[in-house]
């Protein structure tokens, strides 16, 4: 055992360097938005995460090596601290590729997604069949578990007046998920890299994929990141949602350029 305490102070530097340098190119950041609604970010992040530990549990796509040290209540802590900072650390790097990037100006006027009420009602039901499917099936259906949430969480959302993609979507403008996949890539590279000589550590169990491993992770694996952050975005405004905050600009301001009118 060496690494369990080091994770949170890690990533906390992580997060706010990354804040650091949005601020720098876009003279705002998540950070300098609200310092309030950055702490709750790492307090949304913990359960939110401890969700895809649930699912994982049916799935036992990765493990802990090393868990088995940790009592119950130890465990629980350390890994629930470690937890805080998926969000913090993916809508920050968001935002810092939004401002290096200049905000993906190209990817304004692309093809427009739009769905109707049968289409949103659709879309919801098949999030509710992959989750299904996953659960029964999990060697087969395992890869469901990154798009099912964000097909159930997005209808739900629209439905109660939460802040969605789909309000980018469907006019076309595809630039807040190229913020959203950039930020988690970038992400994803240190979450694996820092990962690989620590101790304790996750591995992976990828039924099919198990070849060519950039550090611990499946090359192919990466590609689940893509969807999972389109599911922190819905779990983010759903759970905000649940506080009369569903339509907080917080993160949202993060994926467009700073002056720029939200839909």
């Amino acid at each position: 055992m060496r690494t369990h305490w080091a994770f949170f102070p890690l990533w906390l530097g992580y997060a706010l360097l990354v804040d650091a340098i949005a601020y720098y190119t876009r003279g705002t950041s998540l950070y300098a938005r609200s310092p309030r609604a950055y702490a709750a970010l790492f307090v949304i992040s913990a359960p939110v995460w401890w969700l895809f530990e649930a699912l994982n549990a049916r799935l036992g796509n990765w493990e802990y090596v090393g868990a088995d040290a940790f009592s119950p209540w130890a465990y629980g802590f350390w890994a629930t601290l470690s937890f805080s900072t998926v969000m913090p650390a993916v809508f920050g790097s968001a935002e810092m590729m939004t401002g290096l990037f200049r905000g993906f100006p190209r990817l304004r006027a692309g093809p427009r997604l739009r769905l109707g009420p049968w289409g949103l009602r659709a879309a919801f039901v098949s999030g509710w069949l992959m989750l299904t499917a996953l659960w029964a099936w999990p060697r087969v259906f395992f890869p469901l578990l990154w798009v099912s949430l964000y097909f159930i969480v997005e209808p739900l959302n629209a439905w109660l007046g939460h802040r969605t993609l789909l309000e980018w979507l469907r006019r076309g403008d595809w630039r807040p998920v190229a913020a959203l996949w950039s930020g988690v890539l970038f992400t994803a590279f240190f979450w694996e890299m820092w990962n690989i000589r620590s101790y304790p550590k996750w591995i992976y169990h990828v039924p099919y994929l198990n070849f060519w491993h950039v550090f611990e992770m499946p090359l192919p694996g990466y590609g689940g990141y893509l969807p999972f952050a389109l599911e922190l975005f819905a779990l983010y405004h759903g759970i905000a949602g649940l506080f009369g905050r569903g339509r907080t600009p917080f993160v949202a301001r993060a994926l467009v350029p700073p002056d720029e009118p939200l839909p």
